[in-house]
């Protein structure tokens, strides 16, 4: 799963921790993250261990089979795409994308914890209409396997160990949720925490524009 990414996403990283200690109390607002993307902008690739697997190591965050432009590849620079990870424990981003779907990014920062709770109480209603991951940013697994337990978490949710997956995502505000078209493009972005009938009526317009949008696609 390790996946050595450049030094520019590091430094990327590190501002967009500095941003999270800054507006991790805050509603969000004024923040360049996800929620300023375009509609329809396509969903970065990833792969994250689960939390509830023994699986070790970084997330995959590869969006193509070379290290380099170089044609054809090296063969020292070949590597796995992010959503060709078929290992067990392992849980590929574009395993969403037949349908629409819910990425929740969060930490174990006492607001997440609590709009993770409402996250998985609408998981419970909306699953096989609408697929969801959570990707825990920079927490060890013990921890993220405690709360999963001791709040009944049903939902699956990944480990993004070095927040390259957070850093691809621009997060920079927890807790941030991405609503994704199926074939994995943006349809919107929420920044700060929801209640239980936001969050319903955010997913409620996801459904809605999917709909419009094949019917668009048919006409």
């Amino acid at each position: 799963m390790r996946d050595r990414y450049s030094i520019a996403v590091g430094l990327i990283f590190f501002a967009v921790v500095v941003i999270a200690i800054l507006h991790r109390t805050g509603d969000g607002s004024g923040t360049l993250g996800l929620d300023s993307q375009p509609r329809h902008w396509p969903l970065p690739e990833f792969a994250v261990p689960l939390a509830t697997s023994s699986l070790e190591g970084d997330a995959n965050v590869a969006q193509d089979d070379c290290e380099t432009s170089q044609l054809p590849c090296p063969p020292d620079a070949r590597r796995t795409p992010a959503c060709r990870v078929h290992v067990r424990g392992a849980f590929p981003v574009c395993d969403l994308f037949d349908r629409p779907s819910v990425i929740s990014f969060l930490t174990t920062g006492s607001d997440c914890i609590v709009q993770q709770d409402v996250v998985n109480q609408v998981f419970e209603r909306y699953r096989g209409r609408v697929a969801f991951l959570s990707v825990d940013l920079g927490d060890d697994r013990e921890s993220v396997r405690e709360l999963i337990r001791q709040r009944r978490w049903r939902m699956p949710v990944g480990l993004d160990r070095d927040g390259a997956v957070g850093a691809l995502y621009r997060v920079g505000v927890c807790p941030t949720l991405a609503y994704a078209y199926p074939g994995g493009t943006l349809q919107s972005a929420s920044v700060g925490e929801l209640t239980e009938a936001q969050l319903s009526d955010r997913i409620g317009m996801l459904l809605r524009a999917t709909r419009a949008a094949e019917a668009e696609g048919r006409s």
